[in-house]
């Protein structure tokens, strides 16, 4: 008779519990662990960055003597074709349903924020050009393809989104973030999830909570965020992604935050997560952080008490590589010292996901290993189409479109592919040298087949290509460990604007980044520039078809553009005294707003109509009227946003409330009407509770954070409101056309 645990009829709450009464105390520890299963070369680190302790990583046998949790990057450490990949994630899954009474297999994880971190794989656009292309519904599209290429090897889980709201431009890691709002964050960080889990693939949220407000943008550096700050704008995108997004994994902040680190926190990782917000899935360690706590925060004395910590915290499993869960949590439970109760209560959880993977289910085995394509044309399609609807154009004095001249073509990554791949792309995360694995065209090779001649002789266009070149840890100017020390562009790259800009010929700007610059003087001499985050492997023939007019420039920035280097660092999201005011010489305003961006045509927004009143638990109908005015279709992005003149705390001066994509043909216009209800007005208040508050609320729209020419206001009347967890956390918006 098959044992209840094996049956898939049975709820999969009944076989966990069947199958946990039934395990040893080392058995439900082995559940904890992860193993970092393909390191390049014997002996040597498989990760740019070690966990401090100097201490040789256990081999597999050791690890999974009674069961593993989860297999760490079997595809995305090594340069293996997608086959190989194949057949070592059946070789180390056979080994590990092998060892132990009961043949559980590993949970495997891959990284996959730019597209399935794996040697051949789509790189898609950063995050960054997810936020800048307002496209919910295309992001959900890309995820879907990065998730569909994981499940096909074999792959379980994906270490993405990062929902970390940018604070601090400096931060390398910025790069790795949608924006600088957390409402555009959360709803497009939403739709990677609902994307990624739609294709089977359990979703993991990053990083939880406070890590991009780390101290002078550098990483890992202790978070100084006030709890109001923390929750409203810090964890906000967190609270969509699961209610919304049905994330099933969350990954812990390397931070400390007020002086404990994430990783050791229960009220955040146990309380907010568990309790507030009603997390039920699966939290898994930031590679290495459970050992940073006695490596690096310096608050547990030895392994078994980072372990410890961590486990009592709500961390459930240790990656990449087990350490101090294991045996030295084992020991802890057997001396009295640590509640067998916590060990129980995480493979609780790791189980019940097993289970609802499939991965309890008599019949499961691994994927057979076949000649598999992970960059079919339809991603490469759809990698260029994001591509394209992020490019955002940010000045142009009419230059733009270009006609098939000549061009010359400089600047530092003006002829290398790896400039339009972030970080966590393959061939610069693994550090490839030579082939990297895929057919990437520079914007010259691009420039070229669209029918421009790119000479340096006599051009009758400079294209300046300038930014970053992604890596880790100090092998690039943007990137995990990548932190700048200002906004001045990188090197010597404001000197070579400058001297391209001498010469007198017209010059096309282009930025290819994974954060914002000062662009000051640069951006006012030059003819036009445009701004690309990270584009991915199709960035070339994107920019080359905006360039030529073949695509349209729709994107709007994510993050603010600053004019000068001592300006920041400051996003948009501020209160009155954030910006610029009479009491400081520092003038903070950006070159470039949030949500800025141009068209090939123009747009005008007119018509406001607002519902004057409100209770405190009601919603109200804003609308407005766009109109294509130019002779060509386009796309607008109509952004509407609030203001609370008077609250119980300092409130942000306006923040993005709403957004809608408008395709419009010439001359015709369409009826926005975006239904905002009164708990998008919530904040957090004096008492730490998340309140509606009666009173007049400013509403704005307009095509960015700088340019809102319709301004209106409703009220709200009746009692505080203590919205619960069912508040409202998105605004809906209605496009009809009219005539």
């Amino acid at each position: 008779m098959t044992e209840p645990w094996r049956d898939p009829r049975l709820p999969v709450s009944m076989r966990v519990a069947d199958l946990l009464q039934r395990m040893t105390l080392d058995e439900k520890a082995g559940q904890l662990a992860g193993f970092w299963a393909l390191p390049s070369d014997p002996g040597t680190p498989v990760a740019p960055m070690e966990d401090g302790s100097g201490e040789s990583a256990p081999g597999l046998d050791d690890i999974a003597a009674h069961g593993l949790g989860q297999l760490t990057r079997v595809f995305g450490t090594a340069p293996i074709t997608a086959e190989a990949g194949m057949e070592r994630l059946a070789s180390l899954q056979r080994q590990v349903t092998g060892s132990g009474r009961f043949g559980i297999p590993a949970v495997a994880h891959e990284e996959c924020l730019t597209g399935f971190m794996t040697l051949g794989a789509t790189v898609f656009p950063g995050p960054p050009a997810w936020g800048a292309s307002f496209d919910p519904a295309l992001v959900r599209r890309m995820a879907a393809a990065i998730g569909a290429g994981m499940r096909r090897v074999g792959v379980h889980q994906g270490l993405a989104p990062v929902l970390d709201v940018v604070r601090d431009y400096r931060w390398g890691r910025t790069e790795e973030c949608i924006g600088e709002d957390p409402y555009l964050v959360g709803a497009i960080g939403t739709a990677y999830v609902q994307g990624l889990e739609g294709a089977g693939i359990v979703a993991t949220l990053k990083h939880f909570a406070g890590y991009s407000a780390s101290r002078g943008g550098r990483n890992m550096a202790p978070v100084s965020s006030g709890p109001r700050e923390f929750r409203d704008v810090l964890v906000e995108p967190f609270v969509r992604a699961l209610r919304e997004g049905g994330a099933r994994s969350v990954m812990n902040s390397y931070t400390d935050v007020d002086g404990v680190p994430v990783a050791a926190d229960e009220r955040l990782l146990t309380g907010l997560l568990r309790g507030e917000l009603a997390f039920s899935g699966v939290v898994v360690a930031d590679y290495y952080a459970v050992s940073f706590l006695e490596t690096r925060h310096g608050v547990a004395g030895s392994r078994g008490a980072a372990g410890a910590l961590a486990l009592t915290a709500g961390i459930d499993v240790e990656l990449p590589t087990a350490r101090c869960y294991g045996e030295p949590l084992t020991e802890l439970v057997r001396s009295g010292n640590l509640s067998e109760e916590f060990v129980d209560r995480a493979a609780e959880r790791v189980l019940l996901q097993k289970a609802e993977l499939g991965l309890l289910d008599p019949d499961w085995e691994p994927v057979k290993p076949e000649p598999v394509d992970l960059d079919p044309p339809e991603n490469r399609a759809l990698a260029r189409l994001l591509a394209e609807r992020s490019t955002v154009l940010l000045a142009n004095d009419g230059i733009l479109p270009l006609r098939p001249c000549r061009v010359a073509i400089s600047g530092p990554y003006a002829d290398d592919p790896r400039s339009f791949l972030g970080c966590y792309s393959f061939p610069n995360h693994v550090a490839l040298p030579g082939d990297l694995g895929l057919e990437i065209p520079t914007l010259g090779e691009a420039l070229t087949a669209a029918g421009f001649t790119v000479t340096e002789d006599d051009p009758d266009v400079n294209v300046l290509v300038l930014g970053d070149r992604a890596g880790m840890f100090g092998r690039g100017t943007s990137g995990e460990g990548c932190d700048a020390e200002t906004l001045d562009l990188p090197g010597d790259q404001a000197a070579l604007a400058s001297a391209v800009l001498d010469s007198g010929v017209p010059t096309v700007l282009v930025l290819v980044s994974g954060r914002p610059y000062a662009l000051g003087t640069p951006a006012e001499r030059a003819s036009a520039v445009v701004q690309v985050f990270f584009p991915g492997e199709e960035g070339g023939t994107a920019l080359a078809r905006i360039i030529s007019g073949a695509a349209e420039p729709s994107g709007r920035l994510p993050v603010s553009i600053p004019r000068q280097v001592g300006g920041q660092p400051g996003t948009y999201l501020h209160a009155r005294l954030g910006g610029h005011t009479d009491w400081s010489s520092v003038d903070p305003t950006p070159l470039f707003p949030f949500g800025h961006g141009l068209s090939w045509t123009s747009f005008t927004c007119s018509e406001l109509s607002v519902d004057p009143v409100a209770a405190t638990d009601g919603t109200v109908a804003v609308s407005v009227t766009v109109r294509n005015v130019g002779e060509v279709a386009g796309t607008e992005v109509v952004q509407l946003y609030l203001s609370d003149p008077v609250a119980s705390v300092v409130r942000p001066q306006r923040w993005l409330a709403g957004f809608a994509r408008v395709e419009l043909r010439p001359g015709a216009a369409a009826r926005i009407t975006f239904a905002v209800h009164a708990d998008r007005t919530s904040f957090t208040g004096l008492d730490l509770r998340r309140r509606v508050e009666p009173g007049e609320i400013g509403v704005a729209v307009g095509r960015s954070s700088g340019d809102l020419p319709l301004q209106g206001s409703f009220t709200l009347e009746g009692p505080v409101r203590h919205p619960g967890a069912d508040r409202v956390l998105s605004v809906p918006v209605e496009i009809v056309p009219v005539p």
